[in-house]
């Protein structure tokens, strides 16, 4: 039986062990983080997602997960929120509509329907890669060292598998003119089925609905950071404050404030990963860490159904020949929702005033929800 190590236990990494070991492989996934997180931003599950769920059998647990927002409103500075938009759906060819669910939400699903069948490392990760034709010797920063017939670096937008294997992060993730920071209110929303939007130029602040608990966006044009450190959360909470301190709509000063108060404060830049190939010997990378797509909702989608399409290559194939296949199949996923980043960004967050109107103008011709 051939072994794989999978680093990373977020949403590529769990789906990938499950059809792994289903094709004859026998999966270890090693996860930094000491256990299951207990929060998450809302990602979608649909497009070449869908199919993937269906057939593991999770959309009765992702449905029972999910969300429930279906429409947004548009905001304007006294408050006021616009007429109710409907937000649009992708169905699979069996008719399962698209679901949106907290991250940590779907990792944990994920998790649950590949436990059985892998072996799960937590509070642990990979320090040291040395690969020889046949494989790859892995070093570990607490567990003993081991040998594997492949290694996957399904470690997110920093991946550390990436960084062994490939050179540093800054030779391959591009800046893409965006943060964005997000955090859990703690409070009901006030609309427990639609997106609150509130834009100002170059500025987005949204509140979304979590089954029964709000979680606030802010999403920002500004240029990169010198020598960014996702990890510095003290840095995260200047750059967020100095973005958002003129701003004096809605409940921007309120919501900034709490922002900054808040333990659970995700930041990041918004980047896209560039890179010549995913492979090199034994070692290849998913998800994020291959081609991220941050920000824009396709990330967790285009995860699980890499993941899908990486291990129907491995079943039964010569891994050199499997992992050529699997990029070239699942690059035309990732470089058609690359090119279409630009035009969400100026759609999400306007560069000007005008923009900002023009933008909302259109979306009043949308239908409605």
């Amino acid at each position: 039986m051939r072994t794989v190590l999978v680093s990373g236990a977020g949403v590529a990494g769990p789906t990938l062990a499950y059809w792994l070991a289903r094709a004859g492989w026998r999966p270890t996934v090693v996860e930094r983080a000491a256990g299951q997180r207990s929060s998450g931003n809302p990602v979608d599950v649909r497009g070449p997602a869908l199919p993937v769920v269906e057939q593991m059998g999770l959309v009765d647990a992702l449905r029972a997960a999910a969300t429930h927002a279906t429409g947004l409103r548009i905001v304007d500075p006294a408050g006021r929120p616009g007429r109710r938009i409907a937000m649009p759906a992708t169905r699979s060819p069996t008719g399962t509509t698209e679901i949106e669910v907290p991250r940590a939400d779907l990792a944990r699903i994920l998790h649950d329907a590949a436990r059985d069948d892998a072996e799960f490392r937590y509070d642990d990760t990979v320090t040291r890669l040395d690969q020889d034709p046949d494989g790859v010797d892995v070093t570990f920063a607490t567990g003993p060292p081991r040998r594997f017939d492949l290694v996957v670096g399904a470690d997110g937008l920093h991946s550390t598998v990436r960084r062994l294997a490939f050179g540093p992060e800054r030779d391959v993730v591009r800046h893409l003119g965006l943060y964005v920071a997000t955090t859990p209110l703690g409070e009901a929303p006030e609309h427990p089925h639609d997106v609150l939007l509130h834009n100002t130029p170059g500025r987005l602040v949204a509140i979304h609905p979590v089954r029964g608990e709000a979680g606030v966006a802010f999403i920002f044009r500004h240029p990169a950071v010198a020598d960014f450190d996702h990890t510095d959360t003290a840095r995260h909470r200047q750059i967020l404050t100095d973005a958002y301190a003129r701003e004096r709509g809605w409940r921007i000063p309120e919501l900034l404030a709490r922002a900054r108060q808040a333990d659970d404060l995700y930041f990041d830049a918004v980047t896209r990963v560039v890179l010549p190939s995913w492979s090199t010997g034994r070692v290849t990378l998913l998800g994020d860490a291959a081609a991220s797509v941050s920000l824009f909702g396709d990330g967790s989608s285009l995860a699980i159904a890499g993941a899908r399409t990486l291990a129907a290559a491995l079943a039964g194939n010569e891994p050199a020949a499997a992992l050529r296949r699997y990029e070239a199949e699942h690059r035309r996923r990732t470089d058609r929702r690359g090119r279409t980043t630009g035009l969400v960004a100026a759609v999400l967050v306007p560069r000007s005033r005008p923009g900002v109107a023009v933008r909302n103008a259109l979306a009043r011709l949308l239908p409605a929800g």
